[in-house]
């Protein structure tokens, strides 16, 4: 697998990005973790999306002891983290319900927790996970440049931030937001028509598109529009001869988007990486798009 720039201030990431959002309540999570990063490695992805929450605020300890016992170099892999999301945990006596906090302290105390857990001295692109409306922006964006000042964080991005968040953090920082992750899929195509694509392109980024496989949903959701889909994915794989999953992640990658893996299922993540070999007619393209919009 290929390594492409972030963005034009960014640094190299695999064409894929295998993430840790779908970790929560993961039995034996130490022995999975290891198999699926030894596997994403073979498949040339590098690249590891964190975020303090994952796996019930387990996966970056878990994911740190690995970098320790394994042979990689830290320096051969990407590292991202996020904070943001908080959620009611045993081990967050304070937190009563779920929210958001982008606050100055929240963003530092979490940085300095990620590195700890980690097991690295920096971070190559730490996000912040939505925008809370209450903090302070100009705190926040000091928090941030101040983390990129000290070394500790190479790279600033958000995740799931709307074109208008998007332009007004950037308007308070000094330094420029190398990605935005979106979700993206044959089943959610609303980033296309809100602008979020398209803002991301003008600030010389790869979306990164998470929920490529809509969550399972595209192999074996049973609503009408991923049924619809299945269908057409189906009817079009035998000219291809590849698994409807791989060309339904070629779909997002025919736009520039960088998929972010989520599934556990190490099949899932072959079938992802295989769409990089698929190069999708633009009329196939438009005959998928028009049916997951149900247009004619």
């Amino acid at each position: 697998m290929q390594k492409v720039y972030l963005s034009d201030s960014g640094p190299k990431v695999s064409q894929a990005i295998y993430g840790f959002y779908r970790w929560n309540e993961m039995e034996n999570i130490s022995d999975k973790m290891e198999r699926i990063v030894n596997l994403c490695l073979e498949l040339g992805i590098n690249t590891f999306d964190h975020a303090d929450v994952y796996g019930l605020y387990n996966c970056e300890a878990t994911f740190g002891e690995l970098i320790q016992r394994k042979s990689f170099k830290r320096e051969d892999i990407v590292l991202f983290t996020k904070c943001g999301l908080r959620m009611p945990h045993s081990s967050q006596p304070e937190v009563r319900i779920k929210h958001y906090d982008t606050s100055k302290q929240h963003i530092l105390n979490c940085v300095d927790n990620s590195l700890r857990n980690l097991k690295t001295d920096y971070i190559d692109i730490f996000l912040l996970d939505h925008l809370d409306p209450t903090s302070n922006l100009e705190e926040t964006a000091l928090a941030l440049l101040r983390l990129k000042e000290t070394g500790k964080v190479k790279n600033i991005g958000v995740a799931n931030f709307s074109v208008f968040q998007h332009q007004l953090l950037s308007s308070y920082l000094k330094t420029p937001i190398v990605t935005n992750h979106i979700e993206l899929n044959l089943l959610n195509t609303a980033a296309l028509d809100n602008g979020q694509i398209d803002y991301i392109k003008q600030r010389y980024m790869h979306p990164l598109a998470s929920s490529p496989l809509a969550g399972g949903r595209i192999a074996s959701g049973t609503d009408p529009i991923a049924v619809r889909v299945r269908e057409k994915l189906q009817e079009m794989s035998a000219k291809y001869q590849v698994d409807i999953e791989s060309l339904a992640v070629a779909w997002i990658v025919q736009i520039g988007a960088l998929p972010l893996i989520g599934t556990t299922s190490e099949q899932r993540i072959r079938n992802i990486a295989g769409a990089f070999d698929i190069e999708l007619d633009k009329q196939d393209w438009y005959e998928l798009y028009n049916i997951s919009r149900n247009e004619a």
